[in-house]
């Protein structure tokens, strides 16, 4: 036989839940929809810091894949978030997206990262990124336009 827990009072509802802002909306465009993906990631980096003061010292080379469209951005976004985010802390000034197959079964990016070890003192810290999410994020690749939106976690 179990245990009576019949006298087991409950507190009285002393919580609530609060709206907070914890995300940002990148919204990004291009002459193609490669160009765009480029944009993106770079209004990323340039959320965390100002790109004026990094410089070119090194290249990185990251790659991405998805099943569709949505899964290959967030996923490329993932990967240059994951790039700043370890040893050394690689904060870049530009990217390019040199294979951009979006025709296959499984959606390839490769892309080069241009920039440097991101060092408080030298570059202004902005705002930490901590996730790429899928909310609200919407991709438009008409014949005359290529945009792009994302929401991250700060």
């Amino acid at each position: 036989m179990g245990d009576d827990y019949s006298n087991v009072s409950i507190a009285p509802c002393k919580y609530e839940y609060l709206d907070h802002t914890a995300d940002v909306q990148l919204h990004a465009w291009g002459d193609s929809l490669k160009e765009a993906f480029e944009q993106c990631g770079m209004a990323m980096f340039g959320y965390m810091t100002e790109l004026d003061s990094v410089e070119i010292e090194d290249v990185h080379e990251i790659e991405a894949t998805g099943d569709d469209l949505e899964g290959l951005l967030y996923h490329f976004l993932d990967e240059l978030l994951f790039l700043f985010s370890c040893e050394p802390n690689i904060i870049c000034k530009k990217v390019e997206i040199v294979t951009f197959d979006v025709d296959g079964a499984e959606m390839k990016i490769k892309c080069k990262c241009y920039g440097e070890e991101f060092l408080i003192g030298k570059h202004p810290q902005g705002t930490e990124v901590k996730a790429i999410t899928y909310s609200a994020m919407q991709i438009i690749d008409d014949a005359d336009k290529h945009e792009v939106y994302v929401i991250i976690d700060i």
